[in-house]
């Protein structure tokens, strides 16, 4: 019978106080890893910003089993061996969790390391379904994966633009290919048929090509699976050549980077994206202290948080930071964050809702 931990960060603190008195102690060292350098780091920052204040909060209510939280951050850059680099620097500081990685390409070969290490891995926004499928009782994931993601995807598609021609785009990373295909899985299973499926390069500033021939396909709708930086250089690049398409694309569509990229060029830009956090009124007073603080906290700033939330929750049931009892509290609990009441199956995906549509007006995103 799994038990419910419904403990308030005072509980917490309670406990803490009860269980080691006044003994001082060396503080727990815990970590968050991404982009904070190249095109993606507005998700790096998303990530350190969310973490960064998770610790403060936790530290500020006592601690975690009478101890302050150390928060280590690292840069992967979205690169995988940068990540694995990341992942043993984190192990030499002495981590014990890890809120991390971003991109699904850094965070599978990274969990690999904390596997090794003992480290509990809790990835606020890698989606592919591997680093769960494949990954080991170490790792967690507070966001969706991608077959989940592509299932919604794909069923819009085919009820919202029938009769349309349907371009199917990747950027060959494990996060936007693993989109991209399994979106158009659900999409031809329910008795659709892509006009095109190309691939592109990250990280190039110019895609005419590639809408030169979708212009010439008259392409109706473009799935793109990959991230702002491309989708908003191909969005104003067929802007420039006269196409009304619509872009629909993934959760990596989430900052207001996109945006500053597009311009009005991006107005009706649809995307998946897990249910808003800042709408939960449970969240309602961290965002505003957020907002407080000059910090918009879009995208995964939450889900940093609600992840160091979910472990700090977990250490305190399981009474220690012990690798094995702390993954037996997090497969066995529910915890209370700001993303709302959730637990985590057997593999480590959390049992939380799913997708849902938003659109991009007016300079910001909201539900469509």
């Amino acid at each position: 019978m799994k038990k419910t931990f419904k403990l308030s960060m005072m509980a917490m603190v309670t406990a803490a106080t009860m269980s080691f008195g006044s003994v001082s102690m060396a503080d727990i060292v815990v970590a968050t890893a991404g982009p904070m350098t190249g095109q993606y780091a507005s998700f790096g920052a998303q990530m350190k910003a969310g973490a960064e204040q998770a610790v403060a909060d936790i530290n500020a209510a006592g601690g975690v089993l009478g101890q302050k939280l150390e928060l280590e951050v690292g840069d992967d850059a979205c690169d995988p061996k940068q990540a694995v680099a990341v992942a043993n620097q984190m192990v030499n500081k002495g981590v014990v969790f890890m809120a991390g990685h971003f991109c699904s390409g850094s965070s599978i070969p990274a969990s690999k390391v904390y596997e090794e290490e003992g480290i509990v891995m809790i990835s606020p926004a890698s989606t592919n379904p591997k680093l769960t499928e494949e990954g080991g009782d170490n790792v967690f994931r507070v966001c969706g994966r991608d077959d989940q993601q592509g299932e919604v995807a794909g069923k819009f598609l085919i009820e919202h633009f029938p009769g349309k021609k349907v371009a199917f785009v990747h950027d060959k990373t494990a996060y936007g290919k693993g989109l991209a295909d399994a979106t158009l899985a659900e999409y031809k299973k329910l008795g659709g048929k892509e006009a095109m499926y190309e691939a592109i390069t990250a990280g190039e500033k110019d895609y005419t090509a590639l809408v030169s021939k979708m212009k010439q396909a008259n392409i109706g709708v473009m799935y793109l699976g990959g991230y702002h930086t491309e989708g908003g250089l191909i969005v104003r690049q067929m802007r420039e050549q006269g196409m009304d398409t619509v872009l629909v694309s993934g959760d990596a569509l989430v900052t207001n980077e996109y945006w500053s990229i597009t311009g009005s060029a991006g107005e009706g830009t649809l995307m998946t994206f897990s249910p808003d956090p800042r709408k939960n009124p449970v969240a309602a007073p961290l965002v505003e202290k957020f907002r407080g603080m000059g910090i918009e906290p879009e995208g995964y700033v939450l889900y940093t948080y609600g992840a160091m939330q979910a472990w700090a929750q977990a250490v305190t049931a399981a009474g220690s930071t012990d690798t094995a009892k702390v993954i037996k509290a997090l497969k066995g609990g529910k915890f209370e964050t700001v993303l709302g009441n959730f637990g985590f199956d057997a593999k480590g995906d959390v049992t939380a809702p799913g997708y849902v549509l938003y659109e991009w007006k007016n300079g910001t995103y909201d539900y469509m």
